[in-house]
């Protein structure tokens, strides 16, 4: 049988709010057959995209709206974190690893979502905004330990 769900979270670009996005894709996610290691990815995947909003995308103005849309088929979860933020000028230079538009920063946080998730899609348009774009799949049911 193929399983759909799906689930749309809006909030304002706040620090605190990484934490938030983190639980929700957790708790949504448990409902496939993710291992908690792999519940650890997720959640490390979203707090980097999410944080990329805020600190990059909207330069830390509390008050912009970070969206984030996460759906289940069959049993892969496909999770979406889109701002309306400033965008990237140069994608390429941008995926590369070290790299960062903001001073003190390691650069780190796409190469880190690539490592924790089975894709990446980073969509942007300079002066509009940002969409990261992600996925894992998980293992069958009874394939290993349930998560939650």
């Amino acid at each position: 049988m193929d399983y759909h769900n799906f689930l749309r979270v809006e909030f304002y670009s706040l620090p605190v709010n990484v934490g938030l996005a983190r639980v929700t894709v957790a708790a949504f996610a448990a409902q496939l057959n993710y291992t908690v290691s792999e519940l650890d990815d997720i959640k490390g995947a979203v707090s980097e995209a999410v944080s990329n909003a805020i600190i990059h995308g909207y330069e830390g103005a509390p008050d912009r709206l970070v969206k984030l849309i996460a759906v289940v088929r069959g049993n892969e979860l496909e999770i979406s974190v889109e701002d309306g933020g400033k965008g990237i000028e140069n994608l390429e230079e941008a995926l590369r690893p070290g790299y960062s538009s903001g001073v003190e920063r390691l650069g780190l946080g796409f190469s880190f979502i690539r490592s924790f998730m089975d894709t990446l899609d980073v969509q942007t348009v300079p002066g509009r905004g940002t969409k990261v774009l992600m996925t894992k799949r998980a293992g069958p049911p009874g394939g290993h330990a349930h998560a939650n």
